[in-house]
């Protein structure tokens, strides 16, 4: 048995686990990292990508009884790609010295079959919103190693008779504040600047036309307000100027591939498009409007205060920003997705320093502090190598 294999369950997971590896791989240079994503087909950047994979219409994103969704996937092959995932992993019995599990606990299920020692990387639950039930602490007692996103949970579980490691929550690492000159660039002229997060799934698309309506509402306001909207790694440009289009944007070339596009009204720019990290955009940005899931902790975690939209579409509902809101506390401000109220809201917002400082304070008290990347990969590499 060598090296590692990451299990992840979601886009969000994905890069966590990305993260994570690439802690590994300087840890433990000759190790090889595989990853099976049970959710999506996005590429690795720090692992070999390996097993069955597919992009389900949910994205991944399902809420317990969501009976629209679940059959959509199902349509589109849910049950022959988990049982293929489920084969992948049996055949893997043996080959690996360490299998990561990153989500919740159908990834932590799903990778305790390949019969490797597990170590768990929960995302998913928190006291703050939901804890882990008898049946899930079932499963994690059967890992050697297991990390929760807060100290809250982590104790919870402890005061259960479960094994727990110190809290970390490896969003907080996903996206350091580096000085970017292109960042500087795509900023440049923006007063404030905001920064849009539409996500990753498909349905970002949308998500884009709409957080683009409630920023023309704020810009036809506010002469020096600006915006970069942040395309997500494995998304379609073009698909995002169309939803520009459609929410009455003239649009204009960009300045190079980290700046594929530009939006202007009345033949002033007020939004450009961003491909590249996140984190030198945080460090410039006044608020973000996001209907991501990952991305909006990170801002939280960077001290960013997030507004974000109550759309109901594709399995995002209310319970989907509940659960968010519970994680982040009073980090994140929710508004219905109607565009006047939340470019209301959102105005209302930027014109309240007070608010926006305490919401800066709890996002970074909920997300906690960096570094839990590292304390993960320094835990698998020691199981990996017997020193566990």
């Amino acid at each position: 048995m060598s090296g590692a294999l990451f299990v992840s369950n979601g886009h969000g997971e994905a890069a966590i686990a990305d993260r994570i590896a690439l802690e590994l791989r300087g840890l433990v240079p000759e190790m090889e990292i595989d990853h099976l994503a049970l959710v999506g087909d996005v590429a690795s950047e720090s692992m070999r990508d390996v097993g069955p994979v597919r992009t389900m219409p949910s994205g991944g994103l399902i809420a317990m009884g969501d009976v629209r969704n679940i059959a959509r996937d199902v349509r589109s092959g849910l049950i022959g790609l988990t049982l293929a995932q489920f084969a992948f992993l049996r055949s893997a019995r043996r080959q690996y010295a360490v299998v990561v599990a990153v989500g919740d606990t159908y990834a932590c299920a799903m990778a305790l079959v390949a019969g490797a020692p597990l170590v768990f990387v929960g995302t998913a639950k928190s006291v703050s919103v939901a804890p882990y039930g008898p049946i899930e602490e079932r499963f994690l007692r059967r890992a050697a190693a297991c990390f929760v996103r807060d100290d809250a949970t982590a104790r919870r579980l402890a005061d259960r008779g479960l094994r727990v490691e110190p809290a970390a929550n490896v969003i907080v690492d996903l996206f350091a504040a580096v000085e970017d000159p292109v960042a500087v660039r795509a900023a440049a002229g923006f007063d404030p600047a905001l920064a849009l997060f539409p996500g990753s799934r498909a349905s970002a698309y949308a998500d884009a036309a709409m957080l683009l309506r409630v920023t023309r509402e704020l810009a036809l306001a506010r002469p020096s307000l600006g915006a970069l909207l942040s395309v997500a790694r494995g998304l379609d440009v073009e698909r995002f100027v169309r939803a520009a289009e459609s929410a009455g944007w003239e649009v204009f070339a960009g300045d190079g591939r980290a700046v594929p596009f530009a939006l202007a009204l009345e033949g002033r720019v007020r939004v450009r498009g961003w491909i590249g990290p996140l984190g030198p955009l945080l460090v410039r940005t006044a608020l973000v409007l996001g209907q991501a899931g990952t991305a909006n902790e990170a801002a939280a975690a960077a001290g960013v205060p997030v507004a974000a939209f109550e759309t109901g579409r594709n399995g995002k509902g209310a319970w989907y920003r509940r659960r968010q809101r519970g994680l982040l506390g009073d980090a994140l401000a929710l508004f219905p997705a109607d565009v006047a109220t939340a470019a209301a809201g959102v105005g209302a917002l930027l014109d309240d320093p007070d608010r926006r400082a305490h919401m800066s304070r709890v996002g970074r008290d909920r997300m906690g502090s960096p570094g839990g990347a590292r304390r993960i990969a320094q835990r698998i590499a020691a199981i990996a190598q017997g020193r566990s």
